[in-house]
């Protein structure tokens, strides 16, 4: 794929330059990238290490059919030839980097100096703990910022059920979300730049901590308040009743989503026990919460007397908020995934056909499938294009 096929999408148009790996700078660039950015990825040689983990299909990484994909793929040392890295800059509305802390400075490539180059250049930096404060120079990964951002210390078993740890969510939550919050952070930065006319380029910091910790919803005032501090709750939460996760006959799991009066007495009708709608040990959403225990044992009661399909069945036909706990299987087959696109059958040259996940955003008159114009691309494949053609001109316009 010397050249790559033509991009739609809200963003085309916008030249952004990753300097990313793993996982958080290319997540944020494959946001935008799905959204019709051109994406110029550089990988040092070797390419991305992202590209030798997961599940592996002709010597290619399944995973980076999707982390790349989209973009365009450089190989290049950024240690020998920064002139080459601050040529694609000049030409960039945006560059992202996901290094430690300082490293852009230690290559020759800092704020300062992309900005005398290209004053009109937004930067994206994630990193562990954020540029500045006592801890920027420790390194930290996703479970890092799970860690101290306290996502981890939630998802922990209740006091006393387990003597096993915390478990983590399954993925790298907090680098998704830094990656997340720095499209959001840097779209911001372009929109003060080209609308309300700045015409100068910012630097968009984000952590891996504070991506985490800005979750915490109001534990930080209720702290204040009088020192409480939330504690993991498993399945249940403390504030609302009953909304919980139950085991079912086939030895799934159901969550279900009763806790407004009116759900709540559908709920009782459905599982047969119509008089706990209005005993009054489970009236207002706070008797339910006083009384947890109780309502969800007689619950579990009647899940545990039918498969999980079959109980979300008989629960949304009362229309009961529920679902049985997806697994990967489940949504590559469900057919609302399918109906949405959200599930796409992509060919893959370096792996061949295989399963993407659909853009999360949609935008009307734009089909889901236009999202995905090309699979993660091979190292270096559009080196040429890219720096000749698109330096070519570059120069041609200087």
């Amino acid at each position: 794929m010397p050249v790559p096929p033509l991009r739609t999408g809200p963003l085309v148009g916008l030249k952004v330059l990753e300097l990313g790996h793993y996982i958080a700078g290319p997540f944020c660039t494959r946001i935008l990238a799905d959204l019709g950015a051109e994406v110029i990825k550089i990988e040092p040689p070797g390419g991305d290490p992202f590209r030798g983990w997961g599940a592996m299909a002709n010597g290619s990484s399944v995973w980076f059919s999707v982390h790349g994909r989209n973009k365009l793929s450089v190989e290049l040392d950024l240690k020998k030839d920064r002139d080459t890295a601050l040529k694609l800059a000049a030409r960039a509305d945006v560059l992202v980097e996901n290094f430690r802390a300082g490293q852009l400075e230690k290559l020759g490539l800092g704020p300062d100096m992309l900005h005398a180059l290209n004053p009109r250049l937004v930067i994206a930096r994630v990193s562990g703990y954020g540029q500045d404060g006592p801890y920027r120079d420790k390194p930290a990964f996703g479970a890092i910022g799970e860690a101290m951002g306290g996502i981890r210390h939630l998802t922990a078993h209740p006091a006393g059920s387990s003597d096993l740890p915390p478990p983590r969510c399954g993925i790298s939550i907090s680098d998704d979300l830094a990656g997340m919050y720095a499209a959001i952070g840097l779209l911001s930065a372009l929109w003060q730049r080209d609308v309300t006319g700045t015409g100068k380029g910012r630097i968009v910091d984000v952590s891996l901590v504070d991506s985490v910790f800005s979750l915490m919803e109001g534990m930080l005032p209720e702290y204040a308040l009088d020192g409480r501090v939330r504690q993991p709750q498993g399945a249940a939460i403390q504030t609302a009743s009953p909304t919980n996760t139950y085991p079912c006959a086939d030895g799934k799991w159901l969550c279900i989503a009763g806790n407004s009066d009116l759900i709540f007495a559908r709920l009782m009708g459905v599982i047969g026990r119509a008089e706990l709608a209005t005993d009054p040990r489970f009236i207002t959403n706070n008797d339910r919460c006083d009384n947890r225990a109780a309502l969800d044992a007689a619950i579990a009661a009647w899940t545990r007397t039918h498969p999980a399909k079959q109980a979300q069945e008989l629960l949304e036909a009362a229309d009961v908020p529920c679902s049985r706990l997806f697994d990967i299987a489940d949504c590559a087959t469900d057919p609302h995934f399918l109906a949405r696109k959200s599930v796409q059958q992509v060919m893959d040259p370096l792996i061949g056909r295989t399963l993407h996940p659909g853009s999360a955003i949609r935008l009307d008159g734009d089909p889901p499938e236009a999202a995905i114009g090309w699979t993660g691309p091979a190292l270096g494949a559009h080196n040429d294009y890219v720096l000749n053609t698109l330096l070519g001109e570059a120069k041609k316009h200087a």
